[in-house]
């Protein structure tokens, strides 16, 4: 339960950041959570800054991180490598109360202090990079921005790909019944995604590829490969009916019934590999888990 709601019988008229220093938590930490809305009083109104307490309890909502023995691959002073496997989202919603997620590991293994860098959607298995300190965090995270890094995908698709092949395809929104599904259209922002082939299964008539995406858009490889005839296997949301996929994401399609559409019972998309310069060192990563 990364999330939970812990409840403080309060001290009336007093100010609510003086009554926070009273606490026995981390006053940095609940400060930062009164800014972002999770406290609040019995009738479950937010409280604001120089807010009076006039309730009898107050309610704050922390997250306190649970294991279940996922740990980083790589570890220096500054920054950590997480190997994610697939159904793991990366970092929970508020209202996910109960849901676990790399964020649980991540804190668990690294403290309070420790960030992501970057993200992967749930289903996407891969390298994770995880800064631990404030410089770390800053460096990194300009490093990704700037697209100072090499990261390569492996996916597996329909069809036969038999060449490489540069999709440079500009994306935006969908305006479909799916506000998270993306779509490639001449208005949209330009992207770029590299696909080369590595092998073709006969039999199955599809391609392990390897994808580069020179740019960071969202879903940005699974809609470059579907826009261009080739989703991949295991997709729930580009290259299927869109009813199936509103159906799959408000959790109505049975596991057997999603791998008979995708044939897969996940997305066959991997962070493979990693690399890039931190203070005069370039380091080098690939994922270990298994692809299928």
């Amino acid at each position: 339960m990364p999330y939970i709601k812990k409840e403080f019988e309060t001290i009336k008229g007093k100010k609510i950041e003086d009554f926070l220093e009273t606490l026995n938590l981390d006053l940095k930490l609940t400060l930062s959570l009164l800014e972002k809305g999770k406290i609040s009083d019995e009738n479950n109104n937010r409280l604001q800054k120089n807010q009076i307490l006039k309730s009898n309890y107050i309610y704050i909502t922390i997250f306190e991180p649970q294991s279940k023995g996922l740990k980083p691959i790589f570890e220096t002073f500054h920054f950590a490598i997480f190997d994610k496997p697939s159904g793991i989202t990366v970092h929970p919603l508020t209202h996910q109360l109960n849901l676990y997620t790399l964020l649980d590991e991540i804190r668990f293994y690294l403290g309070e202090k420790a960030s992501l860098v970057h993200r992967i959607d749930t289903e996407t298995s891969g390298l994770v990079l995880v800064a631990k300190n404030a410089f770390s965090d800053m460096f990194l995270k300009a490093m990704f921005e700037e697209k100072e890094y090499i990261k390569k995908y492996k996916a597996i698709v329909c069809g036969k790909i038999d060449k490489p092949i540069k999709i440079d395809t500009p994306i935006t929104n969908d305006d479909g019944i799916i506000k998270l599904k993306m779509k490639t259209h001449q208005n949209g922002k330009n992207s770029t995604t590299l696909i080369t082939p590595i092998s073709y299964d006969e039999n199955k008539n599809q391609t392990l590829v390897e994808a580069i995406p020179l740019t960071g858009r969202q879903h940005q490889i699974r809609v470059h490969l579907d826009s261009h005839g080739h989703s991949i296997i295991g997709d729930t949301l580009y290259g299927v009916d869109v009813n199936f996929a509103n159906d799959f994401l408000n959790k109505k399609i049975s596991n057997e019934k999603r791998e008979e559409v995708t044939k897969a019972h996940r997305l066959m998309l991997q962070a493979d590999y990693l690399e890039f310069k931190f203070l005069d060192t370039i380091y080098k990563f690939s994922s270990k888990q298994k692809f299928e």
